[in-house]
């Protein structure tokens, strides 16, 4: 059905009780955006910081009055903050299927040497070559990312025959989806997040790896662990894989460096991305200082992607 979207600009400490009070005034969804092109890169644990300068969008049914909304507004904001007039704007959008309508921007991409990532329902350029079809749904992950795009070019880099492969914070799964068509012999997709394990596993299907990629919570994978589930695909009688890649954030990889670096082998590989450059050195101190030995690291942008070896 259609929307109506009010739009708000306003400044960070205005941010929050501007989107409270269109909540109060029926708002079926509130989105802050940033209006004035200023990154926000991981923040610090317990915080929630806004752009100093921040778009707000409210989205409201087309049975709700908008001058009885636009009337309330004006009040609130001469009541409350007086010192800062605001402006806003009505727009109407029409009925569109939301979750498709930025894959029209979505084109084959090559990664690498072999690797080709192309939206569903889209003709890869090159028939020869590894072609992944990936629709990501809900969940994160197209390859446009430059740390998905370092992850996928050290995977095609990378000998993967008869490898086994854990992706951990999966996504969309387009790492494991990657992994299994480069040639490993198992993936586990592994992710908190229900829609990322429910998009990875509509995208295996796509890509006929049913059979070669299995999607675990965290907890389901500590819990087959604990059981030492024979059924569990991985290498060893200690469950340790050859490759793990996590591509997630700085804080969490530290925060995870004990448990990835269990899960794999000695002399298996652990290639972490999702970290900001002046984040690096922190990075690989979490996992130097615990049986890990920094192999490589490259960087694109703003971002850089960290190969480490387990030690024996």
């Amino acid at each position: 059905m259609p929307w109506i979207k009010l739009i708000l600009e306003t400044t960070d400490d205005h941010a929050s009780p501007l989107e409270d009070q269109l909540i109060e005034l029926g708002a079926a969804a509130v989105t802050l955006t940033d209006n004035a092109d200023q990154p926000l890169f991981e923040p610090p644990p317990g915080t929630t910081p806004l752009w100093s300068q921040t778009r707000i969008e409210g989205l409201f049914d087309t049975t709700v009055d908008m001058d009885v909304v636009g009337n309330l507004l004006q009040h609130y904001i001469q009541q409350d903050l007086p010192n800062h007039p605001i402006n806003y704007k009505i727009e109407v959008l029409e009925d569109q299927v939301w979750e498709k309508v930025w894959m029209k921007d979505f084109k084959p991409m090559r990664f690498g040497e072999r690797l080709w990532i192309c939206p569903g329902g889209s003709d890869c350029p090159e028939k020869n070559a590894v072609n992944l079809s990936l629709d990501p749904g809900l969940a994160f992950g197209t390859g446009s990312h430059p740390t998905t795009a370092m992850c996928l070019e050290w995977l095609d880099s990378e000998p993967l025959k008869g490898k086994y492969i854990i992706d951990y914070g999966c996504g969309s799964g387009i790492l494991a989806i990657a992994s299994g068509l480069l040639g490993s012999r198992r993936v586990l997709a592994i992710d908190n997040d229900p829609q990322a394990l429910m998009a990875t596993r509509d995208n295996c299907i796509k890509n006929n790896l049913e059979n070669t990629i299995d999607t675990y919570s965290p907890e389901q994978l500590q819990k087959l662990l604990n059981n030492r589930a024979s059924a569990l695909p991985l290498k060893s009688a200690n469950y340790c894989t050859d490759v793990l890649i996590a591509n997630i954030l700085a804080g969490p990889l530290q925060n995870l460096a004990n448990r990835l670096t269990n899960l794999t082998r000695s002399g298996g590989k652990i290639v972490l991305s999702g970290i900001l450059n002046h984040q690096k050195e922190d990075v690989i101190a979490a996992y130097t200082s615990i049986g890990c030995q920094l192999v490589s690291h490259q960087e694109k942008e703003e971002w850089c992607l960290i190969e480490l070896e387990r030690n024996s």
